[in-house]
């Protein structure tokens, strides 16, 4: 185990899938709080259906855009973008951890997996409605959990894999528990948004000055530098 911190490569690749833990689990509260609230508004024997949905899609879109991100953040200037785009979820996570948006999450899971709880009249939302709010809030968050991940394991297929599975069974198996977590643990909230800042910001380094993919670097193939 000492080794780990003895050898600079065996370091940094333990840094890396820690940043990667700790980015999937802060990420998660978004799909957890659209998914929960969706299904919280319909009949309670459809909530469970509902819920499934949402994984499942989110599940799917990430392994999507996971091989789309891997071919497109070697073009160069994307890289750029991605961590523009990277820091915008940035400044949500803060908003939403300012605003006590890991507690709405917990509550909104709770009454989802609760058919004695929450909302009991006539429907106030269709399947249909439920499903296509998931799926649409599920494009959006999936790309944030992509982005993050794959600049964190820059170019590193097993990281990625690693990474993106994780999220998957944190999201499928463990999205209350982690709810309760972070409720009870702000500070995870706050380390994470610490985290991804970096991340970005190296990101952003990277796209910038990168001998390949950086914009510096394509500019200057072009005679315009």
């Amino acid at each position: 185990m000492l080794d780990i911190f003895t050898d600079s490569a065996a370091f940094s690749t333990f840094l890396d899938y820690g940043k990667i833990i700790i980015a999937d689990i802060v990420l998660s509260g978004d799909n957890a709080l659209i998914i929960g609230m969706a299904a919280a508004g319909l009949a309670p024997e459809l909530r469970k259906k509902a819920i499934l949905f949402g994984m499942v899609v989110a599940a799917v879109l990430r392994i999507l855009f996971a091989l789309v991100a891997t071919y497109l953040l070697d073009i160069p200037g994307l890289l750029l973008v991605g961590s523009i785009l990277l820091f915008y979820v940035c400044w949500s996570l803060y908003k939403e951890i300012r605003s006590g948006h890991d507690e709405e999450a917990l509550d909104a899971l709770e009454v989802a997996d609760d058919p004695e709880g929450g909302y009991q009249g006539k429907p106030r939302r269709t399947m249909g409605q439920a499903l296509i709010a998931i799926t649409i809030a599920d494009v959006s968050m999936s790309l944030d959990n992509v982005i993050a991940v794959a600049a964190i394991a820059d170019g590193d297929s097993n990281k990625l894999i690693i990474g993106l599975g994780l999220a998957i069974l944190l999201m499928a198996f463990a999205a209350t528990l982690i709810m309760k977590l972070l409720t009870r643990y702000p500070w995870i909230s706050w380390l994470g948004l610490i985290v991804l800042l970096y991340v970005s910001a190296e990101m952003m380094y990277r796209g910038i000055f990168d001998e390949a993919r950086g914009v510096l670097a394509y500019l200057a193939t072009k005679g315009i530098l």
